[in-house]
């Protein structure tokens, strides 16, 4: 049996968020920027975005009736408080995570959590066999989903299948650490292109098919023992660049950003990270060489201030947990030396702010650290860049974020050489507003060409060449 959807989506979470009005529940549309890219598709091909809605429900209980949200068709897949717990927290965030992030943090292994995520893939992969239509294009999501190209090519030979990973892919010598590292590969191998942030993730993918498998990679494909060829490439993500940019240029963001800096004490200079609260991110190097250059004096108060968005992120993992209490004391470590009475050295601020908002925090910081240990893109750094119509601000840039290598004016540094960020930094806030309008304006123009919409443009016509239907 086959679905009449020409164009899936497959990812852990649907693009929608549930929300409670005097009528009751509905749903609404998430900000995100891969269903802008994807809802027009979607509705062009009268497609389905299937994934997990947010809830747990009781075991062996259905998830809810597939809905429709802005002329998207959502299929939701049902996920226990248990398979919360080993897939998603288990075996995608405290074993796949820090792994493909160069073991930032030491990953964690449990049988259990395996099996979960073996079973949740294949709940995956049975949903899209259902609704997709003979031929069609099925385009999976993320780590979290790694097993499904496998699992559904199994059942549905005839569909064009493709796969984008959105974190980095580890090198050979992290990957060969991961317990079920060939079944990984084999469920990666089930597309017919895969896709990653950068060049250097496909080439670590095909070398592992060697490695791991004993294949034979030649140039950017992989054919397989069945005859079949597997592609693999980059197609770094973008943002709504317009979109963005729009929000920032509105009298109300603008009216806002104006009132951020007289909040915060019309400083001379505002530094600004906008983060998950999680430890690839380098917030707590961040708030150290801060700290440093206010003990050196090369920074003081309330000349310079530092406001740091710390987004709640999987808090009931312990890494992350540990991490929120580091990085508080830090803050208060600073308040404590440096900031005086109504007048804090570091506004920190855990919790989650609109798109809005943010878009004003953008506009009024002079300096964005975006120093990422390791990334795999780093959307909040072309954010930056897109909000600043006024070709004003700096932004410090980790090397180690696939963004870097598209915002080459940007401040680029190595997050690990404290002293070398803190020299960048100061170059950053001291920057002579005719340096800073050109390195700007080159990375508008660039963003402005190669947004999101681009980028899902060239994944999809990617796979449209790759895809042989049997």
């Amino acid at each position: 049996m086959t679905g009449n959807s020409s164009f899936v989506v497959v990812a852990n979470r649907l693009p929608v968020d549930q929300v409670q009005t005097p009528e009751g529940t509905t749903w609404r549309r998430s900000p995100g920027g891969l269903v802008t890219a994807l809802q027009p598709v979607l509705a062009q091909h009268k497609g389905t975005w299937i994934g997990w809605t947010g809830g747990t429900t009781k075991v062996g209980r259905p998830a809810p009736d597939p809905f429709e949200v802005d002329g998207m068709d959502l299929c939701p897949v049902p996920l226990s408080a248990d398979e919360m717990e080993r897939y998603y927290e288990g075996f995608s965030n405290s074993s796949l995570w820090p792994l493909y992030h160069d073991a930032v943090e030491p990953p964690v292994y449990k049988r259990r959590w395996w099996e979960e995520y073996r079973k949740v893939n294949q709940r995956f992969a049975d949903a899209t066999a259902k609704v997709a239509a003979q031929g069609a294009m099925v385009w999976i999501q993320d780590y979290q989903l790694q097993l499904v190209p496998a699992m559904l090519r199994e059942q549905r030979p005839d569909l064009r299948i493709g796969f984008f990973l959105h974190i980095p892919f580890p090198p050979v010598e992290l990957f060969m650490q991961l317990p079920r590292r060939a079944e990984v590969l084999k469920g990666l191998l089930g597309a017919d292109l895969v896709g990653f942030q950068r060049p250097l993730g496909a080439h670590n993918f095909l070398q592992l098919t060697r490695h791991v498998l004993g294949l034979r990679p030649r140039g950017d494909s992989v054919e397989l023992p069945d005859g079949r060829t597997v592609c693999a490439g980059a197609f770094p993500i973008s943002i709504d660049f317009a979109e963005m940019e729009r929000l920032a240029t509105s009298d109300d963001v603008r009216r806002r950003a104006t009132e951020i800096r007289e909040e915060l004490g019309k400083p001379a200079t505002v530094i600004l990270g906008v983060d998950r609260l999680d430890y690839t991110k380098g917030i707590e190097r961040r708030l150290k060489i801060f700290r440093e250059l206010l003990a050196e004096k090369r920074l003081t108060v309330p000349g310079a201030v530092m406001v740091q968005v710390a987004t709640p992120s999987r808090e009931r993992i312990e890494q992350y947990q540990s991490l929120r209490v580091k990085v508080e004391r830090e803050v208060g470590r600073i308040n404590g030396e440096y900031g005086r009475v109504g007048e804090p050295a570091v506004h920190y601020l855990h919790q989650s702010y609109n798109r809005a908002e943010l878009a004003a925090l953008y506009l009024a910081a002079d300096v964005m650290m975006v120093t990422p240990l390791r990334d795999g893109m780093n959307l909040v750094a072309k954010e930056y860049v897109a909000a600043r119509a006024d070709n004003g601000g700096a932004l410090v840039l980790s090397e180690f974020a696939g963004a870097a290598a598209e915002l080459r004016q940007a401040f680029l540094c190595n997050p690990h050489d404290l002293d070398g960020v803190k020299e960048l930094l100061l170059r950053a806030v001291k920057i002579e507003p005719g340096d800073a309008a050109r390195r700007m304006r080159a990375m508008r123009r660039y963003l402005r060409t190669h947004d999101v919409q681009a980028w899902a443009e060239s994944f999809l016509t990617a796979l449209d060449r790759t895809g042989r239907p049997a």
